[in-house]
């Protein structure tokens, strides 16, 4: 198969780019993300053709966040769209009159890092991305693993602290709550209130305030040596190496690959998730280690990934 298209929909716009079968994105178009469940299938629409116009397009991928059924049709609750048993695939195919493949979006992100990002190579991968929430996608056997009912590998609400903090999902104590963008927010703020000396940094690239202590403040301030955003940033990455030696008790990869906004600080958040992952994997020194790799195609991958998934039905 050909060119395909793979749509990512994002909290303000829908993305969509034509992919060859090297994960090359030839063409995009873009339109906003409208607030009406109906509406975003309309704009889906609108950006598939946007991107496909003077192009033999084949088939069609839609990355979604939130449980899809095993057949790949259905979008069983989305979070944050108004989507319960909505039926995207056949909505899609209607007006677009193709072919229409609909994952989860952090699986298609997992897959487009396997086939064209840092995965390649490797059989057996775990990805997961460290962005507002923890989202992950689990490819065993060159195969992508979704579960008997599709929705499998939603690390993030794998609870890691019994009766801890309460997640957006209702339970408590949810890996999320730890390892997230989020997390690592509450961490800066809560350490900036306690030691206000050592977060001179942080706070003056915000307003000065806690409540102004935002992602990129504290990513600009780990970078300057700030010692409240480093250790936040520690502490995030403790939490994440701990989740990742569980996790290769239940899947034993080579590879987990990290991803999500968070990983965007490269080495700063690594490092420590690598030691932390070594510090807590069982029978550590008598057993080989997964490598931890950075994620390559950065907000990219979710796009990539659909459409391949698309390519291959």
């Amino acid at each position: 198969m050909g060119l395909t298209i793979g749509v990512d929909i994002g909290g303000t716009k829908i993305a969509a780019g034509v992919v060859d079968e090297e994960g090359s994105i030839l063409e995009t178009h873009t339109v906003p993300t409208p607030s009406t469940p109906g509406g975003i299938i309309e704009a889906i629409c609108s950006a598939v053709g946007g991107a496909g116009k003077g192009h033999d397009i084949e088939a069609v991928g839609i990355g979604a966040a939130g449980y899809v059924d095993d057949k790949r049709a259905t979008v069983l609750f989305a979070p944050n769209i108004d989507w319960r048993h909505e039926p995207l695939k056949d909505k899609v195919e209607q007006r677009v009159g193709l072919p229409v493949v609909v994952e989860n979006d952090a699986n298609a992100a997992a897959w487009g890092e396997y086939r064209f990002g840092a995965g390649q190579g490797h059989h057996d991968v775990i990805c997961i991305t460290l962005g507002t929430g923890l989202g992950g996608g689990i490819i065993i056997g060159n195969k992508l693993r979704r579960g008997r009912f599709g929705v499998a590998a939603e690390f993030g609400h794998i609870r890691v602290v019994p009766d801890g903090l309460l997640c957006g999902c209702g339970n408590q104590g949810c890996w999320e709550q730890y390892a997230s963008g989020r997390a690592l927010v509450r961490y800066a703020r809560q350490r900036a209130n306690a030691t206000p000396e050592n977060a001179r940094i942080l706070l003056s690239l915000g307003d000065g305030t806690l409540d102004g202590i935002q992602g990129k403040h504290i990513s600009a301030a780990a970078r300057q040596g700030d010692p409240v955003a480093v250790d936040s940033f520690r502490e995030l990455a403790r939490w994440a190496g701990a989740g990742l030696a569980d996790l290769a008790s239940l899947f034993d990869p080579s590879a987990f690959i990290v991803g999500g906004g968070v990983s965007d600080e490269g080495e700063l958040v690594l490092d420590p998730i690598r030691k932390s992952f070594r510090r807590w994997l069982i029978g550590a020194q008598w057993r080989p280690h997964a490598q931890v790799l950075a994620a390559q195609l950065g907000n990219k991958a979710g796009l990539v990934g659909a459409a391949d998934l698309a390519r291959q039905g």
